[in-house]
């Protein structure tokens, strides 16, 4: 397991458990870093995964939860991409069941709307053979009521019913991470990389540790920088990232239900968000809009991006009456586009991902949570670790990239239905999951933070002593850490103030499945 955090300094030492020579360092603690550090230390390489902040802490944080082929990319033309996202998607299904879990979508039909019960059919069609399932069909009116009551039923004629896949993103990273170490693999958080520069040796990367102020130089054979939306900083190369930020709405399921994945589009664009259930409460995102903002500063829904998916929940729903106070917490995060450089709209740039080098550094960024596997394996041949047989093979392989963990509790490996404040799962984090701050625990490890209102803070009072108790904080230091996770909630996942009226507008834009537009 990945157990308490370590020092710097051990990993720099002859003395550490691994030669203090590394195959691999991997720059990044998203989905992509944690499946090229599994993808490495299961075949048997030396590999050691570096986060400047906590794992997770950016993209993979804050998707739209959905391990899915995306049917949009049909409606663009990207047939590889959605084939080879299902395939995945199904892959983890048999793999991870209890974290990503099949889940109903609707796509509500309306009267004179395009597209309508027979275009969409046919993309389904396709959607479903391209993963090798049948599970497509068409609910009438009647019957869609029934699932979907609170639902705007002027001019409704019906919905296209398939299926794709939820899971929690922290989690899904976390549980790669925790398979990387079961086969040797190290993380190590709150390691910010200062240089990489070539040596004798392959690299000497300097990483400073931000809890203690340490620094020290690591060697390595090869890098990867897999760091996201912040790719274009280490790269050394032109810049290739577009960050997109995209905004999700966590309510109160007591004023809004559903049961299923539902498209509803916007009233203003015609563009679709996904309102859907998730880990007990009901979320609603995602927008699309560029981020021009200083990317270590945690991104956070903006006013408008609010009052625009309000409007939404209001107009598909006419009868929750959904306001600001109904919203338990936001989350944004910072999509990792590779840009075109045609100047398009957000949701029309396309979502592969890219692999390239300089100076000997592989760097990947793009792509989609569903396919973190292949990008790792496609970072994996760019650094010579693996050949272009083994490449194909690996992509082409049925053989499974996880195995259940001995002495789990059973919230580590079914994470979606779990109890995260069931003591014995919150002991196991402790213990196996490199907690270093309060936000560790109740915004990734947990989404205590973000299901309960208030922050969380009622459950994390009644886990106060076994946190002191495990991670060795006296009452000072609980209450600093206090204050911190305050801090944060406040500023980066709480609801935005209302705006006053003459400030700058922001063009916000929805991403999902194909568009609807009135004839």
């Amino acid at each position: 397991m990945l157990g308490q955090r370590r020092t710097l300094t051990e990993l720099a030492t002859p003395t550490a458990p691994q030669a203090p020579h590394w195959d691999l360092i991997v720059i990044g603690g998203g989905i992509t870093g944690a499946g090229v550090m599994l993808e490495a230390a299961r075949r048997g390489h030396r590999v050691l995964l570096l986060e400047q902040t906590d794992f997770s802490w950016g993209t993979s944080s804050r998707s739209s939860k959905m391990v899915h082929g995306g049917l949009r990319y049909i409606a663009q033309g990207d047939i590889t991409l959605t084939r080879h996202s299902l395939l995945e998607r199904e892959r983890l299904l048999n793999e991870l069941p209890g974290l990503v879990e099949r889940a109903t979508y609707l796509f509500p039909l309306r009267k004179g709307v395009f597209p309508g019960r027979w275009p969409m059919k046919m993309v389904l069609w396709l959607y479903d053979f391209l993963a090798g399932i049948r599970d497509h069909r068409y609910l009438n009116r009647k019957q869609l009521l029934e699932r979907v009551p609170g639902l705007r039923n002027q001019d409704l004629t019906g919905a296209m019913c398939y299926t794709d896949a939820l899971t929690d993103d922290c989690r899904l990273v976390m549980r790669t991470l925790l398979e990387g170490a079961r086969h040797g693999g190290l993380a190590h958080n709150y390691a910010r990389v200062v240089q990489a520069e070539r040596s004798e040796q392959g690299f000497a990367v300097a990483v400073e540790d931000r809890v203690s102020g340490e620094r020290v130089t690591l060697s390595a054979s090869a890098v990867v920088s897999a760091t996201g939306a912040w790719a274009d900083r280490f790269s050394g190369a032109e810049a290739r990232v577009r960050p997109l930020r995209g905004s999700h709405l966590f309510i109160d399921p007591a004023v809004l239900s559903v049961n299923d994945c539902l498209t509803v589009m916007h009233p203003d664009d015609g563009r679709p968000v996904f309102v859907f259930p998730w880990e007990g409460v009901t979320c609603v995102g995602t927008t699309d809009l560029d981020h021009p903002e200083d990317m270590d500063i945690e991104a956070a829904a903006s006013d408008r991006e609010v009052v625009y998916l309000l409007k939404l929940i209001n107009t598909q729903f006419p009868g929750c009456n959904v306001t600001r106070e109904n919203i338990y917490s936001t989350i944004a995060g910072v999509r990792p586009v590779i840009a075109s450089g045609k100047g398009v709209d957000p949701s029309k740039e396309r979502r592969d991902h890219a692999v390239w080098g300089d100076n000997g550094i592989v760097t990947v960024s793009g792509g989609k949570l569903t396919t973190f596997r292949l990008i790792a394996l496609d970072a994996l041949l760019a650094t010579g670790l693996i050949d272009d047989g083994e490449h194909r093979r690996s992509q082409k392989s049925k053989a499974s990239s996880f195995a259940p963990l001995e002495n789990a509790p059973h919230a580590v490996e079914a994470f979606l239905h779990a109890d995260q404040s069931n003591p014995a799962f919150i002991q196991w984090v402790l213990d196996h999951e490199s907690v270093v701050h309060l936000d560790d625990l109740m915004l990734r490890r947990t989404r205590l933070g973000l299901l309960k209102p208030a922050a969380g803070i009622a459950a994390l009072n009644g886990l106060r002593p076994q946190i002191q108790q495990t991670l060795g904080w006296d009452d000072a230091q609980w209450d600093k850490e206090l204050v911190r996770y305050r801090g944060i909630h406040q500023r980066f996942y709480s609801v935005p103030a209302p705006a006053s009226k003459g400030d700058a507008t922001e063009t916000v834009e929805a991403d999902g499945a194909p568009g609807q537009q009135a004839r």
